[in-house]
C-alpha cells in the first residue's frame, strides 16, 4: 500500500521525534508510549517552536520535549526546563486559601472587606458584599483586569498596584451583583492574594511556599526566575511568532497569574492530587481543593470560563467538567501569558492527569492542546 506524501512525513517525524524523559520518572512503559505518540501529533499539527506534554497515572510520570526551548537554542524542552504557568497560579492561590480556612484563619463566606485590610469602603451590588469565595469562585463581579496606566514592555505589569487597585474600587466596578454570575477576574486574584497576605500577616510569596510549594518539594516553583535560572528558560512568542522578552513579576499579581514552574515539579503537584491513597494531613486539603463551590446551574452568565471544556462547576480555583459518558470527572486549569500557554487537567477519581505547555501564542493550537489533553485523560482513565 502506498503512502501519501503527508503520511510518510508524519511517519518520519514519529520516528525521528523521540521523548525526553525527565529524571527520576517511574517507569511506565505504557504512558510513556502514550505521552511520546500524543504530544509528537500535537507538535507537529501546531508547528511552535517548543512543547512539552506530560502525564501522571497511579503515581508513575512520563514526559515528552519537542523543539527548542528558545531561539537560537539546540536544548530541548525537558523535565528541568523553566516556563510561566501563567493563571494555573490561579489553582496554587486556592490551595493556600483551602489551608488557611483549615486552621481557622478564615472562612470561605468571609467578607473581604474584613480580609483586605485596606482603607478603601468595597463596593456592592444588589445587597451583595464582595466574599472570598465569590473570588475564587470567579463569581466576584470585578472586571477582568485592573485598569491600569500603560508600562514599559521591558516590565509590564509594573503599574497594577495596590494604588491602582484602591482607584478602580472606589469607582464601584461591579458588573454583577457577587455570586449571581461568573466572569473571569484577575482583579478578584489580585485582591484574594492581597486578603490571604493581610490575613496572614506575611507576603503571599511566603505565605505560598510555607502551605504549599516546600510541602511537594517543588523547589524550582518561583515567582521570578533566579540568576542560575536563565539557561533552562522557555522563551515565549507572541501570535507573529516574534520572541517576547522575559519580564518581572509584580507582588500585585502572584495570586492571579505570576508562578514559574517546570514539567518534573508540575507532574510531582498533579501526582499528589491524583494519588489513591493521600496521607490523614492532605486529605482534608484534597478534599476542599477538589470540591465543587458554584454550579453553573442557576448562574445568569458565565464568560471567559469555557476555554478548556464546558464549565459545569467552579472550585477553589479549578474549572470543573462533570463526567459524561466517554469522560470522567475532570478538573482543569489553562493558563496564557508572555508567549506561553499552558494547560492542566486532572481526574481525581480515576488516579490520572495530564498537561502540555507550548512557547507560542497559538489560538489553534491551544485549542487542539486542550481536545488532545482531555482526550488523554479519558482514554487513560481506567473504566
Amino acid at each position: 500500500m502506498r503512502l501519501s506524501r503527508s503520511r510518510r512525513l508524519m511517519a518520519i517525524a514519529l520516528t525521528a521525534i523521540a521523548a525526553v524523559p525527565s529524571s527520576g520518572h517511574a517507569e511506565d512503559k505504557l504512558l510513556t508510549e502514550a505521552v511520546q505518540f500524543n504530544g509528537t501529533i500535537l507538535y507537529l499539527s501546531t508547528e511552535v517552536p517548543g512543547l512539552i506534554f506530560g502525564a501522571v497515572r497511579n503515581g508513575e510520570t512520563a514526559l515528552a520535549g519537542f523543539g527548542k526551548i528558545a531561539d537560537g537554542s539546540e536544548k530541548v524542552p525537558d523535565g528541568d526546563t523553566m516556563f510561566r504557568i501563567a493563571s494555573v497560579s490561579k489553582v496554587f492561590c486556592g490551595s493556600v486559601l483551602s489551608s488557611l480556612a483549615i486552621d481557622g484563619k478564615v472562612q470561605l463566606t468571609d467578607r473581604l472587606q474584613d480580609r483586605l485590610g485596606w482603607d478603601v469602603t468595597l463596593p456592592e451590588k444588589d445587597g451583595r458584599a464582595l466574599r472570598l469565595i465569590d473570588l475564587v469562585a470567579q463569581a466576584s463581579g470585578l472586571p477582568r483586569e485592573v485598569p491600569v496606566a500603560d508600562a514599559p514592555p521591558s516590565d509590564p505589569f509594573s503599574t497594577n498596584t495596590k494604588e491602582a487597585q484602591i482607584a478602580a474600587l472606589k469607582d464601584n466596578p461591579l458588573l454583577f451583583a457577587p455570586g449571581t454570575a461568573v466572569l473571569y477576574s484577575n482583579f478578584g486574584y489580585d485582591l484574594l492574594g492581597a486578603a490571604l497576605a493581610n490575613v496572614s500577616g506575611k507576603p503571599y510569596v511566603e505565605l505560598l511556599r510555607e502551605r504549599v510549594l516546600d510541602p511537594l518539594g517543588m523547589k524550582d516553583t518561583v515567582f521570578n526566575a533566579r540568576p542560575e535560572d536563565e539557561p533552562r528558560l522557555m522563551q515565549g512568542h507572541n501570535f507573529d511568532g516574534s520572541a517576547m522578552p522575559i519580564v518581572p513579576t509584580s507582588t500585585a499579581m502572584e495570586c492571579a497569574g505570576g508562578l514559574y514552574s517546570t514539567a518534573d515539579d508540575l507532574l510531582r503537584w498533579m501526582n499528589w492530587h491524583v494519588e489513591n491513597k493521600p496521607s490523614a494531613a492532605d486529605a482534608e486539603l484534597r478534599l476542599l481543593n477538589h470540591a465543587a463551590f458554584l454550579y453553573r446551574d442557576g448562574l445568569a452568565s458565565v464568560v471567559g470560563l469555557d476555554d478548556g471544556g464546558p464549565m459545569d462547576a467552579m472550585g477553589l480555583g479549578w474549572v470543573i467538567m462533570l463526567p459524561t459518558e466517554h469522560s470522567p470527572l475532570i478538573l482543569q486549569k489553562s493558563g496564557g501569558l508572555q508567549g506561553m500557554f499552558l494547560y492542566v487537567a486532572i481526574a481525581p477519581t480515576r488516579g490520572v492527569g495530564a498537561f502540555f505547555v507550548m512557547n507560542q501564542f497559538n489560538a489553534a493550537g491551544f485549542m487542539a492542546g486542550v481536545k488532545t489533553t482531555n482526550d488523554f485523560v479519558a482514554e487513560i482513565a481506567p473504566r
